[in-house]
């Protein structure tokens, strides 16, 4: 498939992009290059290979998915403007 500068101005136009009419043949020959890329990876044969996450093989890093206080209720409850009995204090809003 060839793009030609019609199309290139479409497509600039879809994507809300201006381009000055002398600069289409330039955006329509980068087009160009990306589709003959894309042409080349459809080439590959890919048959039988696992999709990766990452390029290097390593195993995420995992915790138990348990509830806790975090640990540190001294240290969060420093930053409260009113703590009182190990609880974050709040004004009353309904009576």
């Amino acid at each position: 498939m060839s793009i030609d500068d019609k199309t290139a101005a479409h497509v600039a136009k879809l994507a809300r992009i201006k381009v000055e009419e002398d600069a289409l043949p330039a955006l329509a020959q980068e087009f160009n290059n990306i589709l003959g890329f894309i042409e080349q990876l459809n080439e590959v044969d890919v048959e039988g290979v696992e999709p990766m996450v990452s390029v290097t093989p390593m195993r995420l890093k995992r915790r138990a998915d348990e509830v806790t206080d975090g640990g540190m209720p001294e240290r969060i409850l420093a930053n409260a403007p009113d703590a009182r009995e190990g609880f974050f204090a709040v004004p009353k809003v309904v009576e």
